[in-house]
């Protein structure tokens, strides 16, 4: 194995340690033909502003692993034609060493169950602008069963939060400040006015419950449109943990912790919010 071979991948990805010698492993053997069959997939997306992920594959997680590995170069090419900084694609594609790290955090071993999320980056309409991501995409059917908005613009940026780093007013002030400019100026012919969410951070029972947290000021943001039941959010986003077994064995030591555990001891589900915001 030669990981100095793809150290500037590696760079570009923010792949370290065990998971760049996993991944090397990867790299140094010739792509069979599920891993081409993958790559040609990802190729017919780039550049067509999807909304959704491609959806669980029959070709396996450790084909599509290889397949993001080897498809990155293209898309931070892709974002490098369109004038868009090399450091706003690297902050971007680091998402992959950021859920490979996730993965052996909750699993305990080298993978990626997260792959699916990872093949919106690959799309190229997808950026990490200081905080927050911002997913570039059409308005319409994609906002979600039973919702009737409609938006001024054809097209609407849907807001992600990373798990790497805290949620100040500031830093999300500045997050949004950045995509104003950005967008307008890379994608004209698409113009924005609304920003959408959906995450467990805006179902109202925690704002409620953490009025002057980081996150309650994050939700306060959107005007929340609608709720719908997402039973493992809270558990999964909190403690990095699949499935709600085992519940009272993790800790309890912040508020954040003990309010999501109660929630589902005393009976309840947790939701998903789905807002908007003018940007």
């Amino acid at each position: 194995m030669n990981q100095e071979r793809h150290a500037e991948l590696f760079q570009l990805l923010d792949i370290t340690g065990e998971d760049a010698m996993e991944c090397t492993t990867l790299l140094d053997r010739n792509p069979g033909g599920h891993v081409l069959d993958a790559l040609e997939l990802l190729q017919q997306r780039l550049g067509t502003f999807p909304a959704d992920s491609i959806s669980p594959h029959e070709l396996g997680e450790t084909v599509w692993i290889e397949a993001l590995l080897r498809f990155a170069p293209r898309v931070h090419a892709y974002h490098l034609e369109l004038g868009i900084s090399a450091d706003v694609s690297a902050a971007t594609l680091a998402d992959v060493g950021l859920q490979l790290r996730i993965n052996r955090r909750v699993h305990g071993h080298f993978g990626l169950d997260t792959w699916s999320w990872l093949t919106l980056h690959m799309a190229g309409n997808l950026f990490r602008l200081g905080r927050l991501q911002f997913h570039l995409i059409r308005s319409g059917p994609h906002d979600g069963p039973g919702s009737s908005l409609t938006y001024a613009s054809d097209w609407v940026l849907g807001v992600h939060i990373p798990e790497d780093g805290g949620l100040s007013p500031a830093l999300v002030d500045a997050s949004f400040d950045e995509a104003r400019s950005f967008f307008p100026h890379y994608f004209p012919d698409k113009p924005v006015t609304v920003a959408t969410c959906e995450s467990w951070m805006l179902d109202p029972y925690l704002v409620e419950r953490l009025p002057n947290s980081n996150i309650a000021s994050f939700a306060r943001r959107f005007t929340l449109d609608r709720c719908t039941d997402a039973p493992t959010d809270a558990v999964y986003f909190t403690f990095r943990q699949r499935g709600l077994e085992n519940l009272d064995k993790l800790p309890r030591e912040t508020s954040l912790q003990r309010i999501v555990l109660k929630r589902i001891d005393d009976g309840g589900t947790w939701q998903l919010g789905h807002g908007h915001l003018a940007l």
